[in-house]
């Protein structure tokens, strides 16, 4: 337990920090801590929901800001409630089975007198007892049929269902990119903005495969990731062209396609992406243009944006949009208190209605906006949707 709490506090801290840079990071340190903590601890079904809820909780507060904490938490959480199930259905559907593997029927069983005996003296004959003497449910983690203990057997099902999880966190990158054939045509023109390597590795791919295309690069201020993102792209000798982010306007006129990634997708349909996204979408759907969100599905959060567990923004360093000199010399010290007489707000996400995404792409596959709900009933449990558990009045 206290190497557990251990690895708990030190992510907590990273959290806390900002030391773990991107959902996808976050998604796999906390699927594989989660994979650690299981691991130490010993009980029932039920006592590890709670104690991974437990440290769901205390991460979450750590960077609210970063959904991909609490999706992480709840596909957890979904694992433990299914791999429980998937026994329960197994100890049912092998109630009573012999050595060889085949079921062994109550009337084939030869009749022995001294049975018959033990029974009548340990079991009056009542309906309790009758009901007793039908093959037990159980024997199939108890019986000749599986010698492993039911807690070691459950545990290893949870186990292997968060490799799995950390399998497609590592692999979604690749799986996305390997669709951008689909999408991506001969002599097109494509948008995006800021940077994002979802978005990097899927043009990359089409670039592999021989496609020639052209990308307009919208810079992303104030951080101008979109520099990055440019540079990179012509290492590889795609056709860039970098834009200002008040340009959008006036480019998407010539664009085919807008293809972008984001920092998650709500329950709606609905994107939080990097500031300025908003602007992107809505130039697209006045002139028609497709616009397309790149996401693995551990960014896929079951809450609405109107949630309030949702923190939808984070507010920066003021010191990206003016330098604290220039700053300085925007503060009153007449009256001797050093009011500011400037306020500088530099917002760090947008939010985009899914009535203006045309599509997302995820190593599942594309889906319109009207089918995510069907995505996040198959990953989360609605017993799982609010981590906080309100105390009883």
């Amino acid at each position: 337990m206290a190497e557990g709490e251990a690895l708990v506090n030190e992510l907590a801290t990273k959290l806390r920090k900002r030391k773990v840079v991107g959902s996808r990071e976050t998604a796999r340190l906390m699927a594989e801590l989660f994979r650690t903590v299981i691991s130490l601890q010993r009980g029932t079904s039920a006592a590890l929901v709670e104690v991974v809820r437990d440290v769901g909780q205390k991460l979450i507060a750590a960077n609210p800001v970063e959904l991909a904490v609490g999706n992480i938490v709840r596909r957890v959480l979904r694992i433990i409630r299914d791999s429980d199930l998937s026994l329960e259905v197994e100890g049912l559907t092998l109630v009573s089975q012999g050595d060889d593997g085949d079921v062994v029927e109550e009337d084939d069983k030869p009749f022995r007198l001294s049975d018959a005996i033990s029974q009548t003296i340990f079991h009056p004959p009542s309906l309790v007892a009758q009901l007793e003497r039908k093959p037990n449910l159980v024997r199939h983690f108890e019986g000749k049929a599986d010698k492993t203990p039911r807690s070691w057997q459950f545990k290893h099902h949870i186990i292997e269902g968060i490799n799995d999880l950390i399998e497609d966190i590592n692999t979604c990158h690749e799986l996305i990119a390997d669709q951008a054939l689909e999408l991506i045509h001969q002599n097109e023109v494509i948008l995006t903005l800021g940077h994002s390597r979802t978005v990097k590795n899927f043009l990359y791919a089409a670039k592999e495969k021989k496609r020639s295309f052209h990308v307009y690069v919208a810079e992303g201020a104030p951080k101008h990731l979109g520099h990055v993102l440019a540079n990179e792209l012509a290492e590889k000798h795609l056709q860039t062209t970098v834009i200002p982010d008040s340009s959008v306007f006036a480019m998407i006129s010539r664009v085919n396609m807008v293809i972008v990634g984001v920092h998650a997708v709500m329950a709606n349909g609905g994107v939080i992406a990097p500031v300025g996204m908003n602007m992107v979408a809505l130039a697209a759907k006045r002139h028609a243009v497709p616009f397309v969100v790149v996401a693995g599905t551990h960014k896929l959060c079951p809450l609405f944006p109107n949630n309030p567990e949702v923190l939808l923004n984070d507010m920066r360093c003021p010191s990206e949009l003016l330098s604290f000199g220039d700053f300085s010399d925007c503060m009153d010290f007449s009256g001797g208190s050093g009011a500011p007489l400037l306020h500088v707000v530099n917002p760090t996400f947008d939010y985009v209605p899914p009535e203006l995404v045309s599509l997302f792409v995820t190593e599942l596959g594309g889906y319109h906006p009207s089918y995510i709900y069907r995505l996040i009933a198959d990953y989360y449990s609605d017993d799982d949707i609010v981590l906080q558990q309100k105390p009883a009045c």
